[in-house]
């Protein structure tokens, strides 16, 4: 249901996810006859078979993606107790494998380049579900985080490949529709990984859920090979490595960059964060919820995705840094309600929270891209790596500080960086 809300058409006009659904699927669909009379370097646009495939393999992309990355953040707790770790030790389950992601998808965007697409997502998704079983069955708390480490690796892969693919095989008026279910494929992948691997460990353990997740990494994985589309305009290149280097410099002394990739940090950072430690509290007396009720809490993302289309809407007449700040005051306003003891203050806050995260994240995005005159995929990678090594140091971060100080000290920590988010949004404003 919510799925289809959020494709209904936004007031500039622009596609939510109900009606990105509806164009891609419901519009007459030619037959693969009419396909083959195109040329093979024609890009695709929606309305033909060829479309729909390579948006429903891109969307089970993106959903095996975040399904494998962060299915482990509800566990964390779980890990703790099986393996006889602290709290900051259980969180490198997450922060290890952003720290690869971050770091690797730098080189993952070069090496696309020289590998077919389809075969790189193919590739990419297989080795980290094959990863994601191992993990279930490692006897050892550090055989398990070697493979949770090498899973970063793995997934960088995709994100890199599935936007250049995109931005390659798909007429302009019909790329927005496609980056759009791409990207609800990631969201509701985080949900689903979150939310099943709670509930199966309710039941079974924690390493039949991994196991589960790893399945349906494969399945993703089969959908991806069986429907892609080979591409049409890619063309093979020797990776310049002296080249990229040059672009990433070149971008990191251009204003507001460094700025942007600054917020990405931080906001990702609190965000993970307060989410990687509110299970330890909230498994505690007095509320001692289950590993199920834990994992349901990551359903207030559904505020934060609904709220980041209404950002996009407004973005033309309030202006980025307006809406920017907004989101992040949104945010610091969330991490202060979590401190409360009743338990719908808690809730109350965690929906704030995610709702300014999400708001924030797809300003701070778009800025990334419109602040670009050249080489925008360097400077989104820039930006996303500054994002996900924002939650890998972060994340780790916390641990210490709710091993000292509890949940005062995490929501201290993040109130700071949030308030250092907050001072960087209003130096923006002159480049707004």
């Amino acid at each position: 249901m919510f799925l289809w809300w959020f494709v209904s058409v936004n007031g500039d006009g622009r596609w939510a996810i109900a009606d990105v659904v509806r164009q891609a699927y419901r519009v007459r669909i030619r037959d693969w006859t009419d396909i083959a009379e195109e040329r093979d370097d024609r890009p695709m646009s929606h309305g033909t078979q060829a479309f729909a495939h390579a948006n429903a393999a891109l969307f089970a992309a993106g959903f095996a993606t975040f399904v494998l990355l962060y299915a482990v953040q509800p566990l964390m707790p779980t890990f703790a107790a099986s393996f006889g770790v602290s709290a900051a030790v259980a969180s490198l389950s997450l922060s290890l494998t952003t720290a690869l992601l971050a770091g690797s998808l730098l080189i993952a965007g070069a090496a696309s380049e020289a590998w077919s697409r389809k075969s790189m997502l193919v590739a990419s998704l297989l080795a980290a579900s094959v990863l994601t079983l191992t993990s279930a069955v490692s006897p050892s708390w550090g055989l398990f985080l070697a493979s949770r480490a090498l899973l970063g690796l793995a997934l960088s892969g995709v994100p890199a490949t599935a936007m250049a693919y995109l931005g390659e095989e798909m007429r302009p008026r019909s790329l927005a529709l496609a980056m759009g279910l791409y990207v609800s494929g990631t969201g509701l992948g985080g949900l689903a990984g979150r939310l099943l691997a709670g509930a199966v460990t309710d039941l079974s353990g924690w390493r039949w859920a991994l196991a589960l997740t790893g399945l349906i990494g494969l399945a993703c994985a089969a959908l991806v090979w069986r429907f892609l589309p080979a591409s049409r305009r890619f063309v093979r290149q020797t990776p310049d490595v002296r080249g990229a280097a040059r672009g990433y410099a070149a971008h990191l002394r251009r204003p507001p960059l460094p700025w942007l990739c600054a917020e990405g940090f931080l906001v990702m950072g609190s965000f993970v964060t307060m989410f990687n430690y509110i299970g330890f509290r909230l498994m505690a007396p007095p509320y001692e919820l289950s590993q199920t009720q834990i994992a349901s809490l990551c359903l207030v993302y559904i505020f934060g995705i609904a709220a980041s289309t209404v950002m996009g809407a407004l973005t033309a007449t309030l202006g980025r840094h307006r809406l920017l700040l907004v989101s992040l005051l949104a945010m610091l306003g969330g991490t202060l309600l979590t401190g409360a003891d009743a338990m719908w203050l808690v809730l109350a806050g965690l929906s704030l929270l995610a709702v300014g995260f999400f708001a924030s994240h797809s300003v701070v995005s778009a800025w990334v891209g419109a602040a670009s005159s050249d080489a925008r995929a360097q400077a989104s990678a820039l930006y996303l790596c500054a994002y996900y090594v924002g939650a890998s140091v972060v994340g780790t971060l916390g641990g210490r500080v709710w091993a000292a100080g509890g949940w005062p000290g995490v929501t201290a920590l993040t109130s700071t960086l949030l308030v250092a988010a907050v001072a960087i949004a209003w130096r923006l404003r002159p480049s707004a």
